[in-house]
């Protein structure tokens, strides 16, 4: 492990590979006893998520649910409740998939909120700007891309706010080294219950809690530009989630993958910190 890898797994928390089951079953309850004292800590009883049909996602929720069923058994308060969301833009082309992580979520409670009309309205708006005229139909894309994301967290925040609740968020190691996240949008959350997670773990907590192979061998996908619709994570990365778990966890990558994951480290450094400040 050269000493960049160890200082970049280190400032993500990163957890060891499981040496077996039980070190995996290990891991689930550790995951599941910290969102429970969350909650305990903040006072609240409801959480929300917004369950898009991939496996991050769906693992987060169903830990979610479970840890809020466990809630409900010690402390014998029907009060403790687990919100999932779908936010679709229109209609969703992997439609399929989401229905098949909210039945393996089993949220106590389902809600959908489509995010077309508000993303809509506020592009409207925008092409009123004299700002925004110069952008093409990539840029304009992306720009758009970033906004879903943003509007998907401003609707969980507000069915979290009316219920008094807390917001899960889906990051974990593998998408924070390389900075795969919306700024406010997906990166703006609570708590964070897979955080310190490579993929390859992600998935692998996801059969273990029973999810079809369909929802944890997945391609990932943050689906958000309209012009490459179901672009996969990795084409947008430049390497595989094979390479950045294995960069992660300090064995050896080809130098290409390794100058790649370093440079979109470094480059993304401004969306895992708190905003620039006067020191």
């Amino acid at each position: 492990m050269s000493n960049r890898q160890a200082e970049i797994a280190a400032a993500l928390n990163v957890v060891p590979a499981f040496a077996d089951e039980s070190a995996l079953k290990a891991e689930v309850d550790r995951r599941k006893a910290f969102i429970k004292q969350t909650l305990r800590n903040a006072g609240l009883k409801v959480l929300v998520l917004g369950i898009s049909g991939g496996v991050d996602s769906s693992t987060a929720g169903r830990l979610a649910q479970l840890a809020i069923e466990e809630l409900r058994s010690e402390t014998a308060d029907a009060g403790y409740r687990f919100i999932a969301v779908r936010l679709p833009y229109g209609t969703q082309h992997d439609e399929a998939d989401a229905a098949l992580a909210m039945k393996f979520v089993r949220a106590d409670e389902e809600v959908t909120v489509n995010i077309a009309g508000a993303v809509q309205g506020l592009d409207n708006q925008m092409d009123d700007l004299t700002i925004t005229k110069h952008l093409t139909q990539a840029r304009r894309d992306f720009v758009r891309g970033n906004t879903k994301a943003r509007m998907r967290m401003v609707a969980q925040y507000a069915i979290a706010n009316a219920n008094d609740g807390l917001v899960i968020g889906t990051d974990h190691a593998a998408e924070a080294v390389m900075g795969f996240f919306t700024k406010f949008g997906d990166g703006a959350c609570d708590l964070t219950p897979l955080e310190g997670l490579v993929k390859g773990q992600v998935r692998a907590i996801a059969q273990y809690l029973g999810a079809e192979q369909q929802l944890f061998l997945k391609v990932p996908t943050a689906d958000l530009e309209e012009l490459t619709p179901g672009k996969p994570d990795e084409d947008a990365h430049g390497v595989t989630y094979k390479e950045i778990d294995a960069f992660l966890h300090g064995q050896p990558v080809s130098q290409e993958a390794y100058d790649t994951i370093v440079r979109t480290y470094d480059k993304t450094a401004h969306k895992r910190r708190q905003p620039y400040a006067p020191e």
